[in-house]
């Protein structure tokens, strides 16, 4: 396995150390200058570390002055990069099932789904990270594979737990889930979310919708997530293609 790259190595220690309680809440960081000396590295490096340190919101810059340490926040944030990185939601976060997999007629979701029929099957939950909730999310399967999970208790009215639903569906599948496409758009909460996520009816929210496709193309699931953008940060990660 290839080394990291030195800036990723230093950001990651630096992260590291202001966690660690080493560089407290508005309390400077070493110059770059100084950084350099220490660790034996270019300040290019130095200044790609920062620059993805002020992204994550760890630390800030105020120009002339220096670098300085941020007080962690509570808002959960998450990177993706893979259909890896949306199964791991299981880690850190807990799944309340608000209302359990159930039979219903749902037009737009049998479309994104591209079914012959409206029958969906739909099952309704919220993420909470540090029992703090931050997202209330309605996952639309095709009945075809829906059927193979109708029993799992995982899926069922009030159920608690670190599952996801593709989690829940993967080990039934016959061709495994390879693509999530997805479009990210502003909406407001209606009744449902606002009351799922603790807000106002009309609150501000982030809207994701994924169309879930097995290595086959065949689409699978298809979830619309309503994220509180107080509590949560989405960062997607791209890379040049080699």
């Amino acid at each position: 396995m290839k080394p990291a790259p030195a800036y990723q190595t230093l950001r990651d220690q630096l992260r590291g150390e202001i966690a660690a309680g080493r560089y407290r809440n508005g309390q400077r960081l070493p110059t770059e200058s100084e950084l350099v000396a220490a660790h034996g590295v270019s300040r290019q490096t130095v200044r790609r570390a920062f620059q993805d340190l002020v992204a994550e919101g760890v630390v800030y810059r105020v120009p002339g002055r220096g670098t300085y340490a941020r007080e962690p926040e509570r808002r959960y944030l998450r990177q993706f990069g893979s259909i890896e990185d949306l199964m791991s939601f299981s880690v850190d976060t807990t799944m309340e099932v608000l209302v359990g997999l159930r039979r219903r007629v749902d037009v737009n979701a049998a479309a994104r789904l591209r079914l012959a029929d409206d029958v969906v099957y739909t099952v309704e939950f919220r993420r909470l990270h540090d029992g703090i909730p931050f997202v209330r999310t309605v996952v639309h399967l095709a009945p075809a594979v829906a059927t193979k999970v109708l029993e799992a208790p995982d899926l069922a009215d009030g159920a608690v737990g670190t599952q996801t639903v593709i989690g829940v569906l993967e080990p039934h599948l016959s061709s495994p889930i390879t693509e999530a496409a997805q479009s990210i758009t502003v909406g407001n909460a209606d009744a449902a979310v606002a009351e799922a996520v603790g807000c106002e009816v009309g609150h501000p929210m982030l809207r994701v919708d994924r169309l879930y496709s097995d290595a086959a193309g065949q689409p699978v699931e298809f979830s619309v997530s309503h994220f509180l953008p107080e509590q949560y940060t989405y960062r997607v990660t791209l890379r040049r293609a080699r």
